[in-house]
């Protein structure tokens, strides 16, 4: 029994005590360890490393439900949580829409884990940034390497316990000269998997091809979008789109049954593919599952929890966030698949389309844009999931096939779903990225795209 399933079930306990036979309660414990190298200005100046658990405690009693979490695991801590919660409960209002506690169920695995990873020192993460600076060829540079190691323990009063665990290692840095950047960013299971020279030699090539832009007017282009972009329509379709509680109170685009994107798109989520990370079950300890959220352009599911799911009359998909409740059911491992073709090397680095699918895309572009990154991206319209943001970190104009010029960045006003429509993807690369997403939980797996429109509704000048 690993030490966070014990604990679960000595919070449990605790609970039932107090709260009575009847009491229905159950215990997420979670063990992050998290180490961080950070550099800047092509020197590391912070290495942190910090190790917390939590135990997150939510207790049903007389038809009222609360919820409460601690980082003190001593008997009073503990003791303390349960009485704060218990007493929260019988203050709150009645909750005639709980659905009550997971059954007892197996998990499907117990998580992707890499020992050597989890035990990471940090002159392991220093050679990859050395690698990176060394690649930047005197081009100033900046960014992270860390290491993540999860632990999870679930207990219920229902009989549902699981255990699990996973390890994370990811690089997000840049090289900067000229005035322009160029980015690299990866995640992977095993830190053995990142490799800071490749990264630094993708940056710096960006980096060099970005000096000097042009401002075009702002307008539809057809653009070629590479993984780090891709990512941010990932998040954002999982947060807004395929969310259980935003689709049961109709604020999400989603139909299940409707082909609402483009026959190359297929999306799915899942935690436990040799290549995806995470915990084997949710906070409510519901098992994961691979999830086939969109299938050959049909959506085909949503996200749920156990009170999303109850409220649509279907079962949890296993979806449930700690203490997210009220932001409802979000896929954490979103990946777009790619086209099926042959094994081989992902990386272009002799330009700007240092994606080498993303190089493939852009030869049959007649006119657009090749876009590195989206960032500061806010959602306008949750319904239509209208979102507007500001490229970043290398924009380039293409013409025949052939990338001409660097372009200074562009704001947009875009549908994502409309972005993906039936008709509307022209090329999907063959080999997918994963890249870390700063939520701190979530992980976005995505090959480059061609599309026939974006809609850029500002340039430098307003």
């Amino acid at each position: 029994m690993s030490a966070e399933l014990d604990l679960a079930g000595r919070v449990v306990e605790l609970a039932r005590r107090l709260g009575g036979a009847d009491a229905e309660a159950e215990v997420f414990v979670e063990r992050n360890e998290l180490a961080l190298t950070r550099f800047a200005n092509s020197f590391i100046h912070q290495n942190v490393a910090e190790a917390t658990t939590t135990v997150r405690l939510r207790l049903h009693v007389d038809g009222r439900t609360a919820t409460g979490s601690t980082t003190v695991l001593t008997d009073d801590g503990l003791r303390g949580l349960a009485e704060r919660a218990l007493t929260a409960a019988r203050l709150c209002p009645p909750d005639p829409a709980w659905p009550g506690l997971a059954p007892p169920a197996p998990l499907a695995g117990p998580g992707n884990w890499d020992e050597a990873t989890a035990q990471a020192s940090p002159d392991e993460r220093a050679a990859r940034v050395r690698a990176f600076v060394d690649a930047a060829r005197g081009l100033e540079s900046a960014g992270y390497c860390r290491t993540l190691a999860r632990a999870g323990g679930f207990a219920n009063t229902a009989g549902q316990s699981a255990s699990g665990r996973a390890t994370e290692a990811a690089m997000d840095a840049i090289a900067r000269g000229g005035g322009a950047d160029g980015v690299a960013r990866l995640s992977a299971g095993r830190l053995a998997e990142l490799d800071g020279a490749l990264l630094g030699t993708r940056a710096v090539s960006k980096a060099r091809a970005g000096g000097a832009p042009v401002e075009l007017p702002p307008g539809r282009y057809e653009v070629v979008l590479e993984p780090t972009a891709v990512a941010d329509l990932l998040s954002n379709l999982a947060m807004y789109g395929f969310n259980g509680k935003a689709y049961n109170e109709r604020r999400s685009f989603a139909e299940p049954g409707a082909q609402q994107f483009d026959p190359a798109i297929t999306l799915i989520d899942d935690p436990l593919g040799p290549t995806d990370l995470g915990l084997p079950f949710d906070a409510e300890g519901t098992p994961k599952r691979r999830l086939t959220l969109v299938d050959a352009g049909l959506t085909a599911a949503v996200a749920h929890d156990r009170r999303t799911a109850a409220d649509a009359g279907t079962a949890s998909t296993g979806h449930a966030l700690p203490g997210g409740s009220a932001g409802g059911a979000v896929p954490l491992n979103l990946r777009l698949a790619a086209e099926p073709g042959p094994a081989g090397a992902a990386t272009d680095v002799t330009g700007p389309a240092a994606d080498a699918d993303a190089a493939a895309l852009v030869a049959d572009v007649e006119r657009g844009l090749l876009v590195t990154d989206l960032w500061y991206t806010r959602v306008l319209d949750p319904k239509s999931l209208v979102v507007t943001g500001l490229t970043r970190n290398g924009v380039w104009l293409v013409e025949d096939g052939r990338i001409v010029s660097p372009v200074q960045n562009l704001r947009f006003t875009q549908s994502y779903p409309q972005a993906l429509a039936p008709g509307a993807v022209r090329g999907v690369g063959r080999h997918a990225t994963t890249v870390p997403d700063n939520w701190g939980g979530a992980w976005w797996s995505a090959p480059a795209l061609r599309l026939a429109a974006w809609n850029f509704t500002g340039g430098a000048s307003g």
